[in-house]
């Protein structure tokens, strides 16, 4: 919306217009007002959200229980409008617009829901608005670039193309790309259960996703000096990062420990996937490292202990926890004693032996309190990021 005034109103009498052709202060009127209309906001909607009915086998969600949750409906409706009165309009902002909302409000109805929606369910929404989403960004990249295919650049090597990229088949991008979003979106959603730890996380990599969108990908000169592809709407895709993390500081001033609301799988989800589409569009599908090292760590080592169990369940294996991971089970037959466990394969042991998320590991098995997980794992962040950052653009 500003920058069409801004084109409209390029006179001598309304100079001042000029202003809104700056990405910077796009960038800052987005990040400003969303912060400022979510902390507002925020308060005073959230005795319409659902509660929170507590995790069965999570440490500590009883803390959470009763709480608002969903608080991500809130944020990114505001974002969203935010977004649109900074953004410039195009077709393709529209649809990913679109992908954030639908992939927010999975979450926000699974919130609400009473029942289990079941990780299936979930599962195979999450992928077919990943899909979506990757096709847009790729067939726009394309566009762009005026080729035959969207554009990757890799640490490490050098493609044959300026500034060391390679040309990939769309269907080869949409399926690279829905994988990667796919993963952030349930990396982010298995972090979230500690005050203040995926919100915090998230922050982070937005914030280190647009300084890289705008201050590197986005100047051709920087780019040029760098050896990297620049990204004609980097600056643009910035104005969208930038916006979202406004957001997020608002909802973090509530969610900040002890928390009064938390965002739920609406926002987790809705955060995992924006966080996707900016490594996506960064061109290099290995910035996850520089913008979600940690939640990668402590949501996707979940993932990987549950297609471990499920595998080994379908081969017939005895892949029960055992009863001492938890107090009164609801459904005790769905574990296994302590000769029961004793009997089961040594990788079931191990994997059980384990908490995941890796928060859950530190506060139960390790004795870390909430505020020490935090504090920790954001330092590990931000000793991670500039390491792999150095790595993604000056090592080739």
């Amino acid at each position: 919306m500003l920058p069409y005034l801004a084109r409209h109103f390029l006179t001598p009498l309304w100079g001042p217009f000029r202003l809104l052709e700056s990405h910077l202060i796009l960038i800052l009127v987005g990040a400003c007002s969303c912060t400022l209309l979510t902390w507002l906001l925020l308060p005073r909607l959230w005795h319409l959200l659902p509660h929170d009915r507590g995790k069965n086998f999570v440490a500590g969600s009883e803390k959470a229980k009763g709480k608002p949750t969903g608080a991500g409906f809130v944020t990114t409706l505001i974002f969203l409008a935010c977004a649109f009165m900074v953004m410039p309009f195009f077709m393709e902002y529209a649809i990913i617009g679109v992908c954030l909302l639908a992939i927010m409000m999975t979450g926000f109805l699974d919130d609400r829901s009473t029942a289990d929606w079941g990780q299936l369910k979930k599962g195979l929404l999450d992928l077919a608005i990943s899909l979506v989403a990757a096709w847009t960004i790729g067939h726009w990249q394309a566009k762009i670039a005026e080729m035959d295919g969207p554009t990757i650049w890799l640490p490490l090597v050098k493609g044959p193309l300026p500034g060391g990229a390679f040309m990939l088949p769309l269907w080869l991008y949409v399926i690279i790309g829905t994988a990667l979003l796919w993963l952030m979106i349930n990396v982010v959603n298995c972090s979230d259960g500690v005050d203040g730890v995926a919100g915090s996380l998230a922050l982070y990599g937005l914030f280190g996703m647009g300084v890289f969108l705008y201050g590197v990908l986005g100047h051709e000169g920087i780019t040029g000096y760098l050896l990297l592809p620049h990204l004609e709407n980097g600056a643009s895709w910035a104005i969208c990062i930038f916006t979202a993390a406004g957001g997020l500081c608002a909802y973090l001033w509530y969610n900040a420990s002890p928390s009064m609301v938390l965002m739920g799988d609406a926002g987790s989800r809705f955060y995992g996937l924006l966080l996707g589409i900016a490594v996506l569009v960064s061109g290099n599908p290995f910035m996850f490292l520089v913008a979600t090292p940690i939640l990668m760590v402590n949501g996707g080592m979940g993932l990987v202990k549950l297609i471990l169990l499920r595998m080994m369940k379908k081969l017939g294996y005895d892949t029960r926890p055992p009863r001492s991971i938890t107090v009164n089970p609801v459904h005790p037959e769905n574990f296994a004693t302590e000769e029961e466990a004793a009997k089961q394969c040594m990788l079931v042991r191990f994997l059980h032996r384990y908490r995941f998320p890796v928060h859950d590991h530190c506060r139960k098995n390790l004795g870390w309190s909430d505020s020490q997980v935090l504090i920790r794992f954001m330092l590990l962040q931000t000793a991670l990021m500039p390491l792999f950052i150095i790595v993604m653009i000056k090592l080739r």
